[in-house]
C-alpha cells in the first residue's frame, strides 16, 4: 500500500503559478501510476494529469494542457504538479491518487485509483 499526502495549496491571483507536492510513503513505486485530480465545489472530481513512476509517460486533461506539468522525484518519492497561468476555473481541491497496475497503465477516472490523499485547496482570485 502507498500513503499519499498533498501540500502546497493556497490562494493565488489569476495568471499566477503554484506548485503542489504529493509525498508518498509505505510502498515502492516502481509499478505505480500517480495522478492528480481536482474537485470544485458542487462538481464531480475530474482528471488533471498523471505520470507513471518510470517517468516516461505523462498525460493531461485538455483544460490544463500547456499550463500544468507533472513530474516526480524518485529519490524524494514525491510527485509534483506545477501550475502556471492559473485561471478562476482552476479553483478546486486537488488530490493525488495512486494505483499499482504497472507502468503501462494510465487510468483517467477516479474509480480507477485505489489510494488517495486528503487533498489540498487551491483558490485562484481574479
Amino acid at each position: 500500500q502507498v500513503q499519499l499526502t498533498e501540500s502546497g495549496g493556497g490562494t493565488v491571483q489569476a495568471g499566477g503559478s503554484l506548485r503542489l507536492s504529493c509525498a508518498t510513503s509505505g510502498s515502492t513505486l516502481s509499478s505505480y501510476t500517480l495522478a492528480w485530480f481536482r474537485q470544485a465545489t458542487g462538481k464531480e472530481r475530474e482528471f488533471v494529469g498523471l505520470i507513471n513512476w518510470s517517468g516516461d509517460r505523462t498525460e493531461y486533461a485538455e483544460s490544463v494542457k500547456g499550463r500544468f506539468a507533472i513530474s516526480r522525484d524518485v529519490a524524494e518519492k514525491k510527485m509534483y504538479l506545477e501550475m502556471n497561468s492559473l485561471k478562476d476555473e482552476d479553483t478546486a481541491d486537488y488530490y493525488c491518487a495512486g494505483e499499482r497496475r504497472g507502468s503501462r497503465w494510465f487510468g483517467r477516472h477516479p474509480p480507477d485509483y485505489t489510494f488517495w490523499g486528503h487533498g489540498t485547496q487551491v483558490t485562484v482570485s481574479s
